[in-house]
């Protein structure tokens, strides 16, 4: 799905909430690049690298709006090629955001209030 007109990054309510500026995950300085997906690759980081977390966010990122580097890549040799941004992800490209809860049983599902934001563009 790449070139998707919005990509999506999970993080700490409290990160987002403390940004400032522009935010600046902790991948941004181990890796070179903020970890985003496309709404339909999501699910997939999220149960693998954050299953059973709790106060997360899904920030939806306006591809067109970011003022660093988009890149559709494979970094895990996965088959899939996911967006990263290679800079600090733009405030002002960050559009809307969304709780990101798991289900009781740890496993993340894609909110029913994303879903519909995403279907009404």
């Amino acid at each position: 799905m790449s070139g998707a007109p919005f990509i999506l990054h999970i993080a700490p309510r409290e990160d987002w909430s403390a940004t400032t500026g522009d935010l600046e995950p902790a991948s941004l300085a181990t890796e070179g690049f903020v970890h985003c997906s496309d709404p339909d690759q999501v699910l997939l980081p999220a149960n693998a690298m954050f299953a059973g977390q709790t106060g997360l966010l899904l920030l939806v990122i306006e591809a067109a709006r970011l003022t660093a580097p988009l890149v559709y890549e494979d970094c895990y040799e996965s088959g899939m090629e996911f967006p990263h941004v290679y800079g600090p992800l733009s405030a002002d490209a960050v559009v809307e955001t969304f709780a990101f809860e798991p289900g009781a049983d740890g496993v993340f599902t894609l909110p029913a209030d994303l879903v519909a934001w995403l279907e009404a563009r």
